[in-house]
């Protein structure tokens, strides 16, 4: 579906059809789909509000956020016209905000270089050496990084045993989507000729992946088994190349699942097994978490995981309490231990 169908209402408006469409030919495409839902709901909040976007002020933004805000997970969903309930939480998450507020800001960055306004109304305050934040950024949002729910052994477990009665399809998905920590996007993306069974690699092509850049992942042995049998199974509903994932419903079958269905499919799982915060998104953090624990250096995490930065690795690995007191006590026969008596010897 082209861009102009998906999102009739923005392209209506003046400079967003080049605006997006100058963004499709650099970014990936679920970026892309981002932005535009992003700006039309600012779009829909102008129309309520009597602004025209190309000449928000400042006070028009704040209001923006402020209701953004008021639709958060974390406050009460706001009564007002046009407001879309969200299918899956009730308002939105702190890191949506941001992109929703980031994706404002650079529809008017636009709007200054084609000349059609002069100032920004989402202005990045930089902050001096000596007087907050030692020259970082800050925008209207504020920045909340909490950590993610990792399940112990027994709620992995109580996964396992509750993804046994799925079809062979979920089955692979499971598993795949823990062995090569691929984002739910570049699952569902993938395609038949992306798997190569003999050295058991996934190759994730360039316009399915967050950074457009291509990269190769390992999967176990067990995971191949799943997939060899759930190509076979495959074979009964499409014979044709293609997507890899395929609808068995009556509705969509054949078609390829969007990674909306796999969201559903993940969230109705984690309620089975008494898991209800079991996200797609969690199977990437538990495998790169894994990953670390098992003495991967943050340069290979980095690489299977596709993050440009090895620093933005260090979002993802989340080592508990009890596991850094486990690694305390393991050192005590080494350098630190001397240490620790040299400390122990002098200081009391």
């Amino acid at each position: 579906m082209t861009l102009e169908k998906r999102f009739p209402t923005l392209f209506s408006q003046p400079h967003a059809r080049e605006w997006l469409l100058e963004k499709a030919s650099d970014l990936a495409s679920n970026t892309v789909s981002a932005y535009g839902h992003a700006l039309v709901d600012y779009f829909r909040f102008c129309a309520i509000r009597a602004i025209n976007p190309p000449d928000a002020k400042r006070t028009d933004v704040r209001a923006y956020v402020t209701d953004l805000k008021s639709r958060s997970k974390f406050g009460m969903p706001a009564r007002r016209p046009g407001y879309v309930k969200s299918t899956t939480h009730d308002g939105f998450a702190n890191a949506t905000i941001r992109l929703r507020v980031t994706t404002v800001r650079l529809y008017y960055e636009y709007l200054i270089d084609e000349e059609v306004r002069t100032t920004n109304p989402i202005k990045i305050v930089k902050y001096k050496r000596g007087r907050g934040f030692n020259g970082n950024s800050r925008g209207m949002v504020e920045r909340y990084e909490k950590d993610p729910w990792l399940p112990n052994e027994t709620q992995w477990q109580a996964l396992l045993n509750a993804a046994s009665s799925e079809c062979i399809r979920n089955r692979f998905m499971l598993a795949l989507a823990y062995d090569t920590g691929v984002r739910r996007a570049e699952l569902c993306a993938l395609e038949t000729g992306d798997i190569d069974p003999s050295q058991r690699l996934l190759h994730l092509r360039a316009k399915t992946t967050k950074s457009q850049r291509a990269r190769q992942v390992p999967y176990s042995q067990a995971t191949g088994e799943l997939y060899a049998a759930y190509l076979q199974h495959r074979r009964r509903i499409s014979r044709a190349p293609g997507p890899l994932f395929l609808s068995e419903s009556r509705r969509n079958k054949g078609l390829p699942i969007s990674f909306w269905t796999w969201s559903k499919v993940v969230k109705a799982l984690g309620e089975r097994a008494g898991l209800p915060l079991f996200t797609p998104h969690t199977l990437r953090h538990l495998r790169l978490t894994d990953l670390a624990q098992a003495g991967w250096k943050m340069a290979e995490i980095a690489a299977l995981a596709g993050h440009v930065h090895p620093a933005t690795t260090m979002i993802y690995v989340h080592i508990s309490g009890r596991e850094l007191s486990e690694r305390f006590r393991q050192t005590l026969d080494s350098t630190l231990d001397w240490r620790q008596e040299t400390m122990q010897t002098s200081l009391q």
